[in-house]
C-alpha cells in the first residue's frame, strides 16, 4: 500500500476500511461468452435481460478521452449528488466529524450532512463572493473531513480564485472537493489537471448543465485511485443503468455539439447581463462564469411575483445570505431571453413612473 492509499485509509471511517463489498456476478466474471448464466437473469428480452457494467466501463473511456483523465480515475454517480452522499458515508462518522463549507452555496452539501448526521460549518463569503483561505481553514478542527467548494459558485455565477482554493489544498489534510457544475461556461481552468498533484482532491462535473441532460442524472467524480476505489467499494452495485450508459456513449460522441451549445449560451449570458444592467430597478449584475445570473433589484419578491403571472419562473433568492434583493436568472434560448426581457421591459414602465 503506497502512503497515499495508507492516507486515504486513515480518514475512512473504521467501518468503511473494514467493509467487505458486495460481489455482483459482472464483477466476478469481465469478458464476452456465448452463454451466461451467472447473474440469474431472465434470458429473454435482450439487451435490457442482462445486468449493465457495473464500473462502466465504456463510458468511462469515452470521457477519459475527452477530459484527458485516467479512466481508474473516473467514478460515475447518479447525478453529482451520489458522490456527494458517498464523501459522507465514506469518510464522516455520524455524531463525530463534521464538513466545512462556504456559504451561500449549492445546498445539497447542507442536505446531505444532515441526513448522515455529520456537523456542517458555514463560512459566509465576502461581499465580492470569493472566500478567504484563513476563515476556511479556521473553522476546522481534527474532525473536519471535507472540505467543500463550488466553483463557478451557485447561486452567484463567479469561479472562486483558485490560488485560495490551492492555499487550502496545501494546508488543509482531509479532503477537498471542487464542484465544477458550471465550469464549462467559464475561462477559468478545471481543477482537473491538478488531481496528480493532490492525492486528496476530488472534482465534481455533471451532464446536467452543459450537456444538457439534466433528466438522465449522471454525475462524474475525478480523483485519486484510492477514492475512486472506496466509492465502488460502497456504492450501489449497478448505480448507472444500461440507458443512461448507451445515453451518454452516444451525447459524448457529439462533444463538438456540445461544445457550439456552450458558446451559444456565453454569448447569451453577456448580452442578457447588458440588457438587465440598463433597467432602472436593477442594483447590480454579478459577473457570471455559469450559465445563470444573480441580479440584485429594488424588490426580488414583487419582480418575482410579476413574472410568474406571465408564466415566467426565475428562482428568487432574497432570502439567501449576501441575496437579499436579488433573483437568479437561467440563460434560456434568445426566444425564452426576449421574453423575458419584454416582461421586464412592462415591469420596468410603472416603476420609473413612480
Amino acid at each position: 500500500m503506497t502512503h497515499m492509499e495508507t492516507d486515504i485509509q486513515n480518514l475512512l471511517r473504521p467501518n468503511i476500511a473494514r467493509l467487505e463489498p458486495y460481489s455482483s456476478a459482472r464483477n466476478e466474471f469481465k469478458g464476452e461468452a456465448s452463454v451466461f448464466l451467472d447473474a440469474n437473469e431472465n434470458p429473454l428480452n435482450p439487451p435490457y435481460n442482462r445486468y449493465p457494467d457495473p464500473l462502466q466501463r465504456q463510458v468511462k473511456e469515452a470521457i477519459s478521452d475527452l477530459k484527458g483523465v485516467a479512466p481508474e480515475h473516473i467514478f460515475l454517480g447518479v447525478g453529482s449528488d451520489e458522490p456527494i452522499d458517498l464523501l459522507f458515508r465514506a469518510f464522516c462518522r455520524p455524531g463525530v466529524d463534521n464538513v466545512v463549507a462556504i456559504a451561500p452555496t449549492y445546498g445539497m452539501y447542507r442536505v446531505c450532512a444532515d441526513i448522515n448526521d455529520v456537523e456542517y460549518r458555514s463560512v459566509l463569503l465576502e461581499d465580492d463572493f470569493d472566500f478567504r483561505p484563513g476563515k476556511v481553514l479556521a473553522a476546522a478542527d481534527e474532525n473536519t473531513k471535507l472540505i467543500f467548494f463550488c466553483s463557478p459558485n451557485n447561486p452567484a455565477g463567479n469561479a472562486l480564485s483558485a490560488d485560495r482554493i490551492i492555499e487550502v489544498l496545501d494546508r488543509f489534510g482531509g479532503i477537498v472537493v471542487v464542484d465544477e457544475a458550471y465550469i464549462d461556461f467559464s475561462s477559468q481552468p478545471s481543477f482537473l489537471h491538478r488531481l496528480p498533484q493532490y492525492p486528496r482532491l476530488v472534482v465534481l462535473q455533471t451532464f446536467s448543465k452543459a450537456w444538457g441532460s439534466a433528466a438522465v442524472r449522471l454525475g462524474m467524480a475525478f480523483a485519486s485511485t484510492g477514492i475512486v476505489d472506496v466509492f465502488n467499494k460502497i456504492k450501489y452495485p449497478y448505480n448507472i443503468n444500461q440507458l443512461t450508459q448507451e445515453y451518454a456513449l452516444s451525447l459524448l460522441s457529439r462533444h463538438g455539439e456540445v461544445r457550439q451549445w456552450v458558446q451559444q449560451l456565453v454569448a447569451e449570458r453577456e448580452q442578457l447581463a447588458r440588457r438587465l444592467a440598463g433597467y432602472g430597478f436593477v442594483r447590480r449584475v454579478y459577473p457570471s462564469d455559469a450559465n445563470f445570473l444573480l441580479v440584485r433589484t429594488d424588490d426580488a419578491r414583487r419582480l418575482y411575483d410579476f413574472l410568474v403571472d406571465r408564466g415566467i419562473i426565475v428562482r428568487n433568492r432574497d432570502s439567501v445570505t449576501l441575496c437579499e434583493g436579488c433573483v437568479r436568472i437561467t440563460v434560456g434560448t434568445p426566444a425564452e431571453n426576449r421574453v423575458l426581457l419584454e416582461a421586464l421591459d412592462a415591469y420596468a414602465g410603472p416603476i420609473q413612473k413612480q
